[in-house]
């Protein structure tokens, strides 16, 4: 019996449109996370200081442990030091693996999201509980959504239209930021809570419909002769899952790490990401700051929300653009232009001052716009990683959610610097304590805790003047640091080439051992 006309239309849709949904999904989430988290339990649950801080400390730490520890636990499989022939597992294997587990994290990601809009704990224990829930089962989403887009397809121009793809349903999913302000009232919880209930139902619903018909695309890809369609449906054709007499020797995590050490492009890569972690949440922390103390006496309190919400859409539809440039001259240019780019635009601003008040409202959106712009096309420069890693160590398969999983254990880091950097270097300027005076921005939120009291007449020129330095010295230090290590960093080029054609190499003498077996 043939497919049903719906279904048989859902199967037609692209596999990258299919695979960019799930960034959909999350983000209708996690902004709205990141937004009001903090107040909910500060102005409505009434958590007391001790417990905020404790909270956000051993969230620091699990944040920082769980990528590497769930990357190992979902790829040691995939990692041998010896290669038999009839033993392992094929690409084909390792996706739907992939697929099935966004199948069921994803939808518990949806129920720990809403565990944070309804109280059922002590404010305390359950602000501790419900960021270790959620960061986990985000960070498991991300991992494995991030892991498909090395291990669905092998050549730049697919992994570009797959993230292509990411960018657009990203920037969609944003709008839920925009939405939840008409809902968000802390007086009376009851309609936010129910707009989150509409989220979370929408994101499990999505995440259960869009990983099936992931799976039926793998599926119809195998299945089809002709492999017509993208690149990414016809790299899954014809390998099957392998299961041999011989078993391989899985190498240990010490083993991995010192693979890791020698792996020169990978530690330059991270040296500059870590800077750039630090840069995006550095805007993002400081952000509601500099609009009060540099842009307050010249717009409205809404004029201000708007360009806040702004600020989290602009960066995915801008990614487009910058994609399509990917395409054309290749990742590591366009990301070593919008260094250059940052450089170029901090200057121009130091040397304008803070009175050009057009030109600092363009370089405070866009300055936030690029930042977060380059984060989203660094993760193909990770998946490029992934094919160096596999061609430098001979392995059998690709561990791509580990390596992601690694780039997170040494970026995370910047998230809890760049308030603690950045706070302490306004009071150098200023001799304004943000932590006297409650105004530093908890990492990942977007509001101060509590609401910072307006200063004093004589200082506030100080502090004015302290947040523009503020505001293009850290860019200026950034782009000089980055520009040095992406320097250094080779994977590009004729280097790129080479590995590509060596992963592609390795990819079909596994495709002609399956059919041997």
């Amino acid at each position: 019996m043939g497919l049903d006309r719906p279904q048989a239309w859902l199967l037609g849709l692209p596999t990258a449109a299919v695979y960019g949904s799930l960034a959909l999904f999350t983000t209708i989430l996690h902004n709205v996370f990141l937004l009001y988290y903090v107040d909910t339990f500060v102005s409505v649950y009434k958590i007391n200081k001790m417990a905020f801080w404790v909270g956000e400390t051993v969230f620091l730490l699990w944040n920082s442990l769980n990528d590497p520890l769930f990357g190992w636990l979902s790829d040691r499989q995939f990692l041998s030091s010896q290669h038999r022939s009839g033993a392992g597992l094929s690409s084909r294997a390792v996706v739907l693996a992939r697929v099935r587990a966004l199948g069921w994290h994803g939808p518990l990601l949806a129920l720990s999201f809403l565990a944070f809009w309804v109280p059922w704990a002590p404010a305390g224990l359950q602000f501790l509980l419900c960021l270790c829930l959620y960061d986990g089962f985000l960070t498991l989403v991300d991992l494995h959504h991030h892991a498909l887009l090395a291990d669905l397809a092998l050549s730049a121009h697919d992994r570009t239209h797959l993230n292509f793809y990411c960018s657009l349903f990203s920037a969609a999913g944003s709008l839920s930021v925009f939405a939840s302000y008409a809902f968000w009232n802390k007086e009376d919880f009851s309609s936010f809570r129910a707009f989150c209930v509409t989220l979370a139902v929408s994101s499990g619903l999505g995440f259960l419909g869009a990983t099936q018909l992931l799976r039926q695309r793998v599926e119809a890809a195998r299945r089809d002769p002709g492999c017509s369609g993208l690149a990414v449906d016809c790299g899954l054709c014809g390998e099957e899952l392998l299961v041999g007499s011989e078993e391989t020797d899985s190498i240990t995590l010490g083993q991995y790490l010192r693979q890791l050490a020698r792996h020169r492009n990978f530690l330059w890569f991270v040296s500059m990401d870590l800077v750039q972690v630090f840069h995006c949440h550095f805007n993002s922390n400081f952000f509601p700051l500099f609009l009060e103390h540099l842009l307050s006496e010249h717009i409205s309190l809404s004029t201000g929300s708007i360009l806040l919400g702004l600020s989290y859409v602009a960066p995915h539809l801008n990614n487009l653009y910058f994609l399509s440039l990917c395409r054309r001259w290749g990742v590591y240019a366009v990301v070593r232009g919008l260094f250059l780019l940052k450089l170029g635009l901090s200057l121009l601003m130091l040397l304008a001052g803070p009175d050009h008040l057009s030109l600092l409202c363009l370089f405070i959106a866009s300055n936030r716009v690029f930042t977060e712009g380059t984060c989203k096309l660094l993760t193909l420069v990770v998946t490029d990683l992934v094919d160096e890693d596999l061609v430098l160590n001979h392995r059998k398969q690709a561990a791509s959610a580990l390596l992601f999983g690694m780039v997170a254990l040494v970026t995370k880091p910047g998230q809890t610097f760049a308030p603690l950097l950045g706070t302490w270097l306004l009071c150098f300027y200023t001799g304004h304590d943000l932590f006297q005076q409650s105004l530093i921005t908890p990492v990942g939120s977007a509001h101060p805790w509590p609401e910072p009291p307006a200063p004093a007449p004589a200082q506030a020129p100080v502090l004015r003047q302290g947040c523009f330095y503020l505001l293009v010295l850290v860019p200026i230090t950034c782009a000089l640091l980055q520009l040095f290590t992406w320097s250094q960093f080779t994977l590009h080029g004729r280097r790129l080439h080479m590995v590509k054609a060596q992963r592609q190499n390795l990819s079909q003498a596994q495709t002609l051992d399956v059919k041997m077996v």
